[in-house]
């Protein structure tokens, strides 16, 4: 089914992924940099490794980004350490979430800097959606089958 913007036949080009190499040199050494934000959330060094390497898988090319792949397709990677790591090693959350909040306040903390948070609900028909249900819709200004979607923003300067 076409969206009521298009018609059938109508043709639309989409945008070329034109990335080459040289866009993401030096995109190990910041994922390097971001993840030593948290090695104080890690006891030991072994869980540090595991915690570089999942995110390096996550940002490969593999297929498929389970464990095992991606414990296969990094360097050096266990594919039990790396069951273990997510598993059965334990983190410090509290510390972790801390550093968190102070990336993103060193990244967005602008003095005159807000949050916005936006509830929108859109109609919707049928039984394909998950959350659809007869709740209040602020597009319609009712109670409708609807899904509700809580937005949340950040502007400055």
């Amino acid at each position: 089914m076409l969206p009521a913007c298009r018609t059938e036949g109508e043709g639309f080009s989409l945008p070329t992924f034109d990335l080459v190499p040289s866009d993401v040199e030096g995109f190990m050494d910041e994922l390097w940099e971001f993840q030593s934000t948290f090695h104080d959330c890690f006891a030991r060094s072994e869980p540090r490794i595991h915690f570089f390497d999942y995110m390096v898988g996550q940002c490969s090319k593999l297929e498929r980004k389970s464990i095992e792949p991606i414990a296969l397709g990094v360097e050096g990677g266990s594919i039990r350490g790396m069951q273990r790591f997510i598993s059965d090693v334990s983190w410090d959350e509290e510390q972790m979430r801390w550093n968190y909040h102070q990336l993103v306040a060193d990244t967005l903390g602008a003095p005159d800097g807000v949050l916005i948070f936006d509830e929108t609900g859109f109609a919707k028909k049928g039984a394909h959606s998950v959350g659809v249900a007869r709740q209040y819709c602020g597009s319609l200004g009712k109670v409708e089958h609807c899904q509700v979607g809580v937005f949340a923003a950040y502007a400055s300067r």
